[in-house]
């Protein structure tokens, strides 16, 4: 058998030459056409001003991001259809702007990790002083947290929720029932887990217990869903934590967030029904996107903020929650900084006393014997604020 001439192996070597380059080439012009495609679709999201007369703010302590997530209960960009199977009324029946779910998202400067904090509703706030619609001012008074964003929108909640944490706002992302219900579908449901038959009349959710994956519409329910269990708003926060933590879960496993036209799609179910501020900009969506590619569900937390009281009655006001008044300002204080909110402790050798020739004491460092020395050596997390992470089983008790 004749070996081949250079000249063959030459030209074979140039058309391997030029299919890799021409596969190279196509890959670069897709991703760039999928990234050029999220420029256009993040260009038509309505905006909100956001900050507006907003002046005395927290300080920004580091390069970490710091975003508002507000559910809206507008019915806006529902079909008919929908609206029938959701059984919420139409747009014109529910006017006006109400939030049921706040959370408070940091994202740490090396986009590698987040913590997702339940804001509840229930809050009892001093709302600032403010002018009313018709021009009046209307001096400081307490209520509930959902309640600034009804009088004042966007602006009169980021004063509030910055005045009781201390932490700066960055941005402001707002999303109703269509806008959440389109990105569900946009991953193609989502897997939830009940561990007891849920039948609540108000929200019209009916599940058996085990493992479903919802739809949109469904789903929407679900995070609704606060009736069946005697947890009420509590409950709902941490179906709401699992909930996001899954989304997170899905969008990873599908590659969601490593696929410029998979993101492109996501984002086009998406963004045709969020609201964000004014100054969250094209550049820093794709920028983010590109960035979180680094975030794993492993390495995302979630959590409500810690409670001292869930039925603190005031006049007036009603039945509100109360901040734990030690370790919510410590959490706050650690999200400031961009510090882990979860600590973990190595333990140290354990020393031992015994006698020297000199009958003085003499402390060593014992060996841990060999059935314990793993044990012994293992690392001790200490979570005070009781977080979960967005990895762990769908199926993990409600607590």
């Amino acid at each position: 058998m004749s070996m081949p001439s250079k000249y063959t192996l030459l030209v074979k070597s140039t058309r391997l030459i030029r299919i890799v380059t021409s596969l190279s080439v196509g890959v670069v012009l897709v991703s760039a056409s999928a990234w050029f495609g999220l420029g256009q679709v993040t260009s038509s999201i309505k905006r909100v001003d956001a900050f507006a007369g907003i002046s005395s703010r927290p300080v920004k302590a580091s390069s970490a991001v710091n975003y508002l997530l507000v559910g809206s209960d507008t019915r806006e960009g529902l079909t008919p259809a929908e609206l029938k199977l959701l059984r919420v009324g139409s747009t014109k029946s529910a006017a006006g702007a109400r939030s049921d779910t706040m959370l408070l998202v940091h994202i740490s400067k090396a986009r590698d990790k987040a913590v997702i904090v339940s804001l509840p509703r229930d809050t009892l706030v001093t709302i600032p002083q403010r002018v009313g619609t018709d021009g009046k001012t209307i001096p400081a008074q307490q209520a509930k947290l959902n309640s600034a964003f009804a009088w004042g929108g966007a602006p009169l909640l980021i004063r509030v929720v910055e005045s009781i944490t201390n932490l700066r706002i960055d941005h402001y992302v707002e999303i109703n029932f269509a806008g959440f219900a389109h990105i569900v579908d946009a991953l193609g449901g989502i897997q939830v887990c009940t561990k007891q038959n849920i039948n609540d009349p108000k929200s019209h959710l009916i599940l058996s217990a085990g493992v479903h994956t919802l739809n949109g519409i469904q789903a929407l329910k679900y995070v609704r869903t606060r009736d069946f269990d005697g947890m009420g708003d509590l409950g709902r926060m941490q179906r709401q934590q699992q909930f996001m933590s899954s989304i997170l879960r899905k969008a990873t496993s599908t590659g969601v967030l490593l696929n410029p036209i998979k993101l492109l799609n996501f984002f086009n179910a998406a963004m045709a029904t969020v609201k964000t501020d004014s100054s969250l900009n094209t550049s820093d969506l794709i920028t983010l996107a590109k960035q979180l590619r680094n975030l794993s569900a492993s390495k995302v937390r979630t959590l409500t903020v810690p409670l001292s009281n869930v039925n603190f009655t005031v006049p007036n006001v009603g039945s509100t929650v109360i901040w734990d008044p030690t370790l919510a300002p410590q959490l706050f204080a650690r999200l400031r900084a961009d510090l882990p909110i979860v600590e973990i402790v190595k333990p140290s050798p354990v020393p031992s006393t015994s006698a020297s020739s000199t009958g003085k004491a003499k402390t060593t460092i014992k060996a841990p014997a060999k059935a314990s020395a793993k044990a012994s050596s293992a690392p001790i997390v200490i979570d005070k604020f009781k977080t979960r992470t967005a990895s762990e089983n769908p199926c993990g008790a409600l607590i």
